[in-house]
């Protein structure tokens, strides 16, 4: 007896187009966020020379500025990449940033990758709670003697 494959079957036709979808949705999908200028525009800003509004009329708008004073701009531009299910991960990270002095003119013009980021703890401020990690039943039944009618006869 001879068995043979017959490629010709509706069966082996869903099989296969249903491999080829499953297959397809497995393919990674990328996110492009942000802007950093290309190296070009940035060889044009003079440090020493340029002023927040020449920077700005060379090279665009900032993504950022500086967080505690107006010191700084920052161009971040990020790739991330999403396969399936799994959450997004960062594959790709830019930053460009500008330093102004006190007198708004350029003081100096940095590039950071990815690999120089660092992980920022974030601290957790959590308010303690007196109530003891008890069962709801158990604090309703501990309640019961505590009341005293002085205190409802006022």
């Amino acid at each position: 007896m001879r068995i043979t494959k017959q490629t010709g079957t509706p069966i082996f036709r869903a099989g296969c187009l249903s491999l080829l979808l499953v297959l397809g949705a497995c393919a990674p999908q990328y996110e492009n966020h942000g802007y950093v200028p290309p190296a070009d525009q940035l060889e044009q800003v003079v440090v020493g020379s340029d002023t927040k509004e020449s920077v700005t009329a060379k090279i665009g708008n900032p993504t950022a500025g500086g967080v505690l004073n107006d010191d700084s701009f920052y161009y971040v531009k990020m790739r991330k990449r999403a396969l399936g299910f799994l959450a997004p991960e960062e594959i790709e990270r830019e930053v460009v940033a500008i330093s102004f002095s006190d007198a708004g003119v350029v003081q100096n013009v940095e590039r950071f990758g990815l690999e120089d980021g660092r992980v920022v703890p974030l601290s957790r401020r959590v308010t303690s709670s007196p109530v003891q990690d008890n069962s709801f039943l158990r604090q309703l039944l501990g309640n019961l003697g505590r009341f005293s009618p002085a205190a409802f006869g006022s």
